[in-house]
């Protein structure tokens, strides 16, 4: 049984299992008690949030701050195959195996960067704290063990101002971080009490990915269209489009 002998914190596998809902590997499980050995973490609670891809956990942090745990899912990952588009061609990935465990650690170590880059470049996003095979660990947004819902369900109350905030978010992000975020829709903006948080950052791309126009493109439609369906005043995306990205030339790696 993995144990801090520093802090004398003791990990309790059978009660881990059992938060863990006993569905993660041997690895998975070998890579949380380091997190929670190292102090990263400290306490783990119930899953708040479960989905194709990982599920999250609620917990706290070394200063007992709440944090977010996301644990992606090898053994059941069914969007193994539709991560390769958002891989392939970013140049900071140039090596990569084909092989499941490979592919998800990769996966949880480029959310991890592209969450870093958003936080530095001032975007709002959950603040990246660690990460450890296929285990991200970040801030939690919301409150005792509740996230923060989203916009689609709980939508900001001006459509016009709240449209333009996400717009210059995009603009910031490309220009500043050189990051498309490339699944950008009302599915993965928090509102948490009145203050926005983009989240799910592992789709990610560098600018000069090959396809990066067109995941931007896609990310504007995503939030225009929101958006003018609460009411906000349509806006024309090429024109968007083409103001964001005249600012860049060559765009360094």
């Amino acid at each position: 049984m993995p144990k801090n002998r520093s802090r004398g914190y003791r990990v309790d596998e059978d009660e881990l299992r059992e938060v863990l809902e006993e569905v993660f590997s041997r690895r998975t499980l070998m890579a949380l008690y380091d997190l929670l050995n190292k102090g990263v973490i400290k306490r783990v609670y119930g899953v708040v949030a479960a989905g194709k891809e990982a599920r999250i956990y609620w917990g706290k942090g070394k200063n007992e701050e709440d944090v977010a745990i996301k644990i992606f899912l090898v053994e059941t990952a069914e969007f193994r195959r539709s991560m390769m588009r958002y891989i392939i061609g970013d140049p900071r990935f140039k090596h990569v195996r084909r092989d499941r465990w490979h592919i998800i650690k990769l996966w949880c170590s480029k959310e991890y960067k592209n969450l870093m880059r958003a936080y530095e470049a001032g975007i709002p996003v959950p603040r990246p704290i660690s990460f450890k095979e296929n285990i991200l660990v970040m801030e939690f947004i919301g409150k005792q063990g509740t996230p923060a819902p989203l916009i689609k369900d709980s939508p900001p109350e001006d459509p016009d101002r709240t449209m333009k905030e996400i717009i210059n978010y995009i603009d910031v992000l490309f220009n500043r971080a050189k990051l498309v975020h490339a699944d950008l829709s009302e599915y993965n903006i928090m509102n948490h009490d009145g203050r926005l948080y983009i989240i799910d950052w592992g789709s990610s791309v560098h600018i000069s990915h090959p396809e990066a126009i067109n995941f931007l493109r896609r990310d504007l439609m995503n939030i225009i269209r929101f958006f003018t369906e609460l009411g906000a005043e349509r806006v024309d995306i090429e024109k968007c489009i083409r103001r964001i990205i005249s600012k860049q030339s060559l765009p360094p790696l």
